[in-house]
């Protein structure tokens, strides 16, 4: 059986009026800045940045949440919204006491860390991006079909026997990490997750669009794009950029699991691009972000 990697400390953090998440917790250099890392789909905070937990850490004081549905995320029957995921944050980041914090959003963390700009600005101080775009879901007819079946698909495992759900999700998870190093330990991960609200999830990030509006960001922001990611195309990554006034690139040679399997290449660049919006929004020293 594989080991789970080294993990910082974590515990759940009830968020009055919604319900308990988990939280990891780096605590960072004394003063540094907090970053809130918002995971991807599918996965747990620590399944995405377990890899970036302690270089981040040696510059930054670092949270990093399950969302709910997602390991060990809230539960709740309510229907899984994008922007319920950016109250949760803002509801963390105000029961711990953090003030304006750097949200890093990957993947579905993206949508999330912009939605909380939008909903909470004076939650956000700047934001890291990655992976992602102003909509995730692609304008074939084939992405719309897929996404647009997640729901159904959501709504038949609500009602499906318990033992069913657990059975699929077992499935699901030991075909995608068949042959990884940290197999055993990452399946246990996924088995966290609710099937329901995970395919929920997926119908709502094919429903979302930032376009409209991110063009609008006023606080520092900057864009990690992984260069041969082919889930989230780096085009449509780099577009992101564009439409944010300001923004800066940061390429990462690496597909969309790039935080995992090119770990030391990915973190070097997300090093890179929180230092940037750290320093651009007042919070690190220019000196102490060469250390």
């Amino acid at each position: 059986m594989s080991p789970a990697p080294p993990l910082p400390p974590g515990r759940a953090v009830e968020l009055p009026g919604r319900g308990a998440t988990f939280v990891r917790e780096v605590p960072g250099p004394p003063g540094a800045p907090t970053l809130l890392l918002l995971h991807g789909w599918t996965v747990t905070a620590d399944l995405n940045w377990f890899a970036c937990y302690e270089g981040l850490g040696r510059r930054f004081r670092v949270l990093a949440m399950d969302h709910r549905g997602h390991g060990r995320g809230i539960r709740t029957w309510r229907p899984f919204r994008l922007e319920d995921c950016a109250d949760d944050a803002a509801a963390l980041v105000a029961q711990l006491g953090e003030g304006a914090v750097i949200p890093v959003g990957y993947s579905m963390g993206g949508p999330i860390a912009q939605l909380l700009w939008r909903r909470h600005p004076g939650t956000v101080a700047g934001l890291v991006l990655s992976a992602t775009g102003r909509s995730l879901s692609g304008t074939t007819t084939n992405d719309r079909l897929y996404f647009s079946s997640l729901l159904g698909l959501s709504v038949a495992s609500r009602v499906a026997p318990p033992a069913l759900r657990r059975h699929v999700a077992d499935a699901f998870a030991r075909r995608r990490l068949q042959g990884s190093a940290i197999a055993d330990w990452g399946v246990g991960e996924l088995q966290r997750n609710d099937p329901s609200a995970v395919l929920e999830a997926g119908w709502t990030i094919g429903r979302f669009r930032s376009h409209e509006w991110i063009g609008e960001v006023d606080v520092p922001t900057s864009v990690v794009v992984t260069a041969r990611d082919q889930v989230v195309s780096p085009a449509r990554q780099r577009r992101l950029a564009d439409a944010i006034p300001g923004a800066h690139v940061f390429e990462a040679d690496g597909d969309h699991g790039a935080p995992v399997t090119g770990a030391d290449r990915y973190l070097a660049a997300l090093l890179a691009a929180c230092t940037d919006v750290s320093t651009r929004a007042g919070l690190l020293r220019a000196g102490r972000a060469r250390r």
